[in-house]
């Protein structure tokens, strides 16, 4: 009988520790977008090869990340900022940002010498793409600083497109974000970057734009909060790596079929790649979303995010 309760205490024991040991070994599921806010995560996926610390998905939209996040079957996210703050209210707080991962990669750009501050924007052509988004409302919001008009903004719906407009017509200029821009200039070299918009948004006084941030689910948060913090250590390493060893990172970034490795070398200086979290991410993002909500609530899910949106431990 003494053996046979041994024999019963030790299971319930086995099985109340196999949940635990199941959690321990599932790997923290982690999505992100093709372009900047993958492109610092690559020393970090190269590391975990052959290991079960993390899964990584790539993909070309947040359209294929936000339905696994919201169902669970994703624990981490790279996002566009505004996107970020619109989940966070629709699904009423399932989601939290956890740092910022790219700062400014938008740049107006011409074939010519014509554009060398905002104001020679007034009265030409102007391509782009991001209608209803985040670029549109920093061009607005900074031609408005500006003060100025008669800008004749083309919206296209794709960056593809953008750069077929300003290649048929030599006179127009356009906006585009990196690697993108670095991409049509290896295929047209007269293409010149002509404004750098986070430097003119810096100039007007409105800090830093910010184009992608990295959200984890509000239960991961809660219930993993050593494996998330292992994560973002992680991720600063690999940002660090990659900022600072561009032709090496870049080459990890035709690897993992991000952009092809020159075009990324190229384009690694420009893409805004960062690792901020905890109070300077708040800072950074505040200012930032006030002005996306001023400009549209729409752009925020309808609110501004309350305090509870920003994980700082």
């Amino acid at each position: 009988m003494k053996k046979l309760i041994s024999f019963a205490l030790a299971l319930i024991l086995a099985m109340a520790v196999l949940p635990a040991l199941a959690e321990a070994e599932t790997p923290l599921r982690v999505g992100a977008l093709k372009g900047p806010t993958s492109m610092g995560l690559v020393k970090l996926m190269k590391d975990q090869e052959g290991q079960a610390d993390y899964a990584f998905t790539l993909a070309a939209s947040p359209d294929a990340l936000l339905p696994e996040l919201v169902r669970g079957g994703l624990d981490v996210a790279c996002l566009p900022v505004n996107l970020a703050a619109i989940l966070y209210a629709n699904t009423k707080g399932a989601v939290r940002v956890v740092n910022v991962n790219t700062l400014g990669v938008l740049y107006i750009v011409e074939r010519g010498e014509s554009v060398q501050s905002l104001s020679d924007l007034k009265g030409r052509t102007l391509y782009a793409s991001g209608k209803a988004s985040t670029p549109e409302y920093v061009l607005n919001h900074l031609l408005k600083q500006a003060g100025i008009e008669g800008v004749d903004i083309q919206w296209k719906a794709e960056h593809a497109e953008a750069l077929a407009a300003l290649m048929s017509d030599p006179a127009a200029i356009a906006m585009l974000p990196q690697p993108f821009v670095t991409v049509a200039q290896s295929k047209s070299p007269d293409i010149r970057i002509a404004l750098d918009l986070n430097k003119e948004w810096e100039n007007l006084g409105q800090g830093s734009l910010i184009t992608g941030v990295t959200v984890a689910r509000a239960d991961v948060i809660k219930n993993q909060p050593e494996k998330l913090a292992k994560f973002l250590e992680g991720y600063k390493t690999s940002v660090e790596y990659v900022t600072a060893n561009n032709k090496e990172a870049a080459q990890l970034i035709g690897e993992f079929d991000i952009i092809n490795a020159q075009a990324a070398e190229k384009a690694l200086p420009y893409c805004g790649i960062t690792f901020q979290a905890g109070e300077e991410m708040v800072a950074l993002l505040k200012p930032f979303y006030q002005m996306l909500f001023d400009s549209n609530p729409e752009t925020t899910g309808g609110s501004l995010p309350d305090d509870a949106f920003y994980y700082a431990p």
